[in-house]
């Protein structure tokens, strides 16, 4: 059974966090152990369907060896109910002050977004070190994260939105980066085609990434 790690052990787990999007939660343990075959041992379910927390559950449920999260937690009622459905851990594509209060007390590790020096200010002066760095290539990409190394060295992160498997290791050589976030793991028609095998493969090239 997964145990429920901090925060930074989670983001460690793999090179890319594989973010979701889930219609029909009964793919999603098979999504899950696809991903898992390929090497990768967590995973992001946005939380923008009605299926997204039942898939959460099922994966909760039958596919415990891979660290599922909740994504586009937007405030402190989705983080709870994050937690409820199983969920290992909680990610925001932003933050509010009420959710980095509630973060911190959470019975789950809880994963904030920066876009700008201030926002990551804040986050820090909460008690964070972690942040989700979103959206990445709009926000600067990897000349920002380079520029936020220099007067916060504390900082982590793991950033997410426009990244594909030709750029992702520009941002994962940043000692400041931790892992990455990537859509471009389970393409809709492969998901909805039920190809696992494809979505296997395009797990284990993410996977060898920092090989």
């Amino acid at each position: 059974m997964y145990s429920r790690p901090d925060i930074e052990q989670i983001l460690k787990l793999s090179p890319v966090m594989p973010v979701v999007v889930i219609e029909d939660p009964s793919l999603a343990p098979d999504l899950a152990r696809a991903l898992l075959r390929g090497g990768l041992r967590v995973i992001e379910v946005t939380l923008r369907t009605a299926a997204a927390l039942h898939a959460v559950e099922a994966i909760a449920r039958e596919v415990p060896d891979i660290a599922v999260g909740a994504g586009t937690v937007l405030s402190v009622d989705d983080l709870q109910a994050a937690a409820n459905a199983g969920a290992t851990f909680a990610i925001s594509p932003g933050a509010t002050s009420a959710l980095l209060e509630a973060g911190r007390h959470g019975s789950i590790p809880y994963l904030p977004a920066v876009a700008t020096a201030s926002e990551l200010m804040l986050g820090l002066a909460h008690g964070y070190h972690c942040f989700k760095f979103f959206p990445a290539a709009l926000a600067g990409g990897v000349p920002m994260l380079k520029a936020f190394a220099g007067p916060f060295p504390q900082a982590r992160f793991c950033p997410t939105g426009g990244i594909t498997q030709e750029t992702v290791r520009t941002y994962l050589d940043l000692p400041n980066v931790l892992c990455a976030g990537g859509s471009w793991l389970s393409p809709a028609q492969a998901l909805a085609a039920r190809d696992w095998t494809r979505i296997e493969a395009l797990a284990a090239a993410a996977a060898r990434t920092r090989e």
